[in-house]
């Protein structure tokens, strides 16, 4: 195939799809340029399916290369890519969210998309382009999939949306908000703001799915030039015999599921997820022996029993939907029960423990100084972090067994959403210099546990003494809907059996003055804005509930630290004095630390920050700091040492590497005819500082010093009086002598 280009003009610069130049053995890919951000993207169906396999398996993968921004990073040992960084894992997640609700999920073989950025401008985002270049290839290929959609990244910068913001604008945006879907219909948000309100929120959302139209007619071009027949998902995958027992067993699981669940699951309230659990075992017992006694054979059981978690959410849907009832008997816009409680581990600079229902998060505050900032080392960014929150989902929060591993990509993604949920409200390093890290532990998960972050999060803080602008509390917003959308419903906190087809998990978190995080994944083919906008009064209405729950638990930061919390001390000195305490290579700064037990950062505009957890060595670091970094002041009096003498004078140390000079005049009260007789070489003594020369010179003076004490002075030499001493030889006395005669002037 030969390089076809296509091209179109979005928000001021040109976007460019180029096809039939890379990857020619992918089932299609694909390179999108964006300004000089450049990605390839690829797509691959494998042609098996894989044995046993009970769902959807698609794998978005986002790759970030150095080499793309024209770094060389890494340890000294290995400079090659390793494992991705937070922020290519939540680009991905990104990715993933956008197409997933697109697919036939019925799908067993792998679909793998991978995204790669070959070019980075340090003013164009990859992320944003790589889901244009992951929707094209998707678009374009024999895989089913129900798009074209498209993304875009909105700024609001002096109260108005921008489209693609760039770096430089982003560094004054209030918000960083990406929508993705088509202008018609909405399929993902992710977003930070600074409590900005709904309705402007919502415009942008709304402006951001509007811009998408230029983008959706290239992706259209591509697929017209280029684009390959769309396969049936299940062509091939199964013979004649296979399709006649699937529709065999679906015919007779279905009804009987459907006409068992209103039974078991709205006879009564079920309000534990236990108690649900329990139902779904007993129905899926019932269905395998209603399946035997209709002559099911047992090698077929299988698929009939993964029907019954499905039809138990589409009957649990469609009565939220028809009659307004959900499984626990809530109202459609009613919260479970929550509660609060902070203070409970008595070691930790803070902690809180937050529930919603059977949604539990225990959430602990870690305070530690400036050296304790995080280094991110990325392909877009060289920064430091002060402010982190990390979440983990042990899997006893759901009744579960597995091995216990590293954070993986939901653990991720949900404690960026909770950490860039509270970042708007957290003071600035001016007022609060510590270093922030909360975790957030899920004791039990039963709906939004990211949401139970962020409430945990911010009590945790605000036990920790963190003087927060504000809480924040976030809460999850559900829906339930046909397939065509023409009819839906939007509920309040959705739980485990809410979360079905055909519906979505809303999470808005703010304060009362506005939003400072939303994610948004769905599992429909897209939201018209009337369901955004319900959801948007929803979520707002129980943020507020949920904030005076907190209130009534803590409304205040604590007055004082933790007794265990290290204590800071700043001080500014001239940022010429920094290699002084810092000294040749580093044995001045590190014996300060040895010695007294703290630690101390030094900022490239003279800010010194120490952090001590005892008040002892806090003062020992702060007086020793000083006096390395001092200033001599003229009139003020030193105890220096004397480090080397002249004939007229000597070299007084005043200060850490600060001499001045003694005159011999300024010795002693006295008249001195030798420097030795006053002082050697390590003598202490007192001095005052007389002046400070234009040339940086000080002058110093022991004899206006007091506290010196001097020899004896030497004795004076007795002399005659005058009636005694012998009369002046006269001139006359003289002897005289005759020269000759003068010689003649010369003329």
């Amino acid at each position: 195939m030969e390089p076809k280009q296509f091209s179109t003009e979005w928000a001021g610069r040109t976007l460019t799809i180029e096809v039939g130049r890379m990857a020619f053995q992918a089932d299609a890919a694909c390179t999108v340029r964006y300004g000089d951000t450049v990605v390839l993207a690829t797509v691959v169906m494998s042609k098996e399916e894989r044995p046993g396999m009970n769902f959807f398996p698609l794998m978005v993968d986002y790759e970030e290369k150095y080499s793309a921004a024209g770094k060389i990073k890494g340890s000294r040992f290995i400079k090659q890519e390793g494992r991705p960084s937070d922020q290519a894992v939540l680009a991905g997640r990104m990715i993933d969210r956008t197409l997933r609700p697109l697919f036939d999920e019925r799908i067993r073989t792998d679909i793998q998309v991978i995204v790669s950025v070959l070019s980075f401008d340090e003013e164009n985002d990859p992320d944003i382009v790589s889901i244009i270049a992951a929707c094209t290839v998707l678009h374009m290929s024999h895989i089913p999939w129900n798009g074209p959609v498209a993304g875009v990244r909105m700024g609001y910068v002096d109260n108005a949306w921008i489209i693609n913001p760039t770096y430089s604008q982003r560094a004054t945006s209030t918000s960083d908000l990406v929508v993705c879907g088509a202008p018609d219909r909405l399929l993902m948000v992710e977003a930070s703001a600074n409590q900005i309100a709904d309705t402007d929120m919502m415009y942008g959302v709304e402006a951001g799915l509007a811009s998408l139209a230029p983008v959706m007619d290239l992706i259209g071009q591509v697929r017209d030039a280029v684009g390959s027949e769309k396969m049936d998902p299940l062509t091939g995958k199964e013979t004649a015999n296979q399709t006649a027992v699937r529709e065999q067993v679906e015919s007779l699981a279905k009804p009987f599921i459907s006409s068992r669940v209103e039974e078991l699951f709205f006879g009564a309230p079920l309000d534990r997820k236990i108690d649900r659990a329990v139902a779904r075992g007993y129905l899926t017992d019932q269905l395998k022996t209603f399946l035997t006694g209709e002559g099911v054979e047992d090698a077929h059981l299988s698929f009939g029993t993964s029907l019954v978690y499905h039809e138990i959410e589409n009957v649990i849907s469609q009565q939220i939907l028809k009659n307004g009832r959900r499984v626990d008997g809530r109202a459609i816009e009613e919260i479970r029960p929550l509660s609060c409680a902070v203070g409970l581990l008595p070691r930790t600079h803070g902690s809180g423990l937050f529930a919603r229902g059977e949604t539990q998060v225990l959430s602990t505050v870690t305070l530690a100084g400036p050296g304790a900032a995080q280094i991110i080392d990325t392909m877009e960014v060289d920064e430091k972090k002060r402010y982190m929150h990390h979440y983990s989902f042990p899997p006893f929060s759901v009744g579960e067994t597995r091995p216990l591993r590293g954070p993986g990509r939901r653990e991720v993604g949900h404690g960026a959403l909770a950490e860039k949920a509270l970042e708007p409200v957290l003071p600035n390093a001016e007022t609060f210099p510590y270093v922030i890290r909360v975790t957030s532990d899920t004791m039990g998960s039963n709906g939004s546990s990211s949401m139970g972050s962020v409430c945990g999060s911010t009590i945790s803080l605000l036990d920790a003494g963190v003087p927060l602008t504000a809480p924040v509390a976030g809460v999850a917003v559900g829906l339930a809907s046909t397939p065509d959308m023409k009819e839906w419903k939007v509920f309040t906190d959705l739980q485990d059996l809410e979360d079905g087809q055909g519906g979505m998990d809303f999470k808005v978190a703010g304060t009362r003055e506005g939003v400072t995080a939303i994610q948004l994944d769905t599992k429909t083919t897209g939201l018209n804005m009337e369901i955004v906008r319900e959801a948007f009064r929803q979520a707002s209405r129980a943020r507020a509930q949920i904030l005076d729950v907190i209130a009534k638990t803590i409304a205040e930061p604590r007055a004082e630290l933790s007794p265990y919390a290290p204590r800071i001390e700043s001080m500014r000195i001239n940022p010429d004095k920094i290699r002084d305490v810092i000294g040749p290579g580093g044995k001045q700064i590190n014996e300060i630390i040895a010695k007294t037990g703290v630690e101390i950062d030094i900022e490239d505009d003279g800010v010194v920050t120490i952090t001590s957890k005892e008040a002892k060595g806090m003062k020992e670091a702060m007086d020793w700091v000083k006096l390395l970094t001092a200033e001599v002041e003229v009139g003020k009096t030193y105890h220096g040492t004397v480090m080397r003498l002249m004939d007229f004078g000597a070299f007084v140390e005043v200060l850490p590497k600060q001499e001045g000079l003694v005159h011999i005049s300024e010795m002693a009260p006295y008249r001195v005819n030798l420097v030795k007789d006053i002082v050697k070489e390590g003598d202490k003594v007192y001095v005052k500082v007389t002046e400070v020369d234009q040339m940086g010179r000080t002058n110093l003076s022991m004899k206006q010093a007091e506290g010196n004490v001097y020899p004896e002075p030497p004795k004076q030499i007795d002399r005659k009086p005058d009636n005694d001493r012998p009369a002046r030889r006269q001139n006359t006395d003289r002897p005289t002598s005759s020269r000759g005669p003068r010689p003649p002037q010369r003329h």
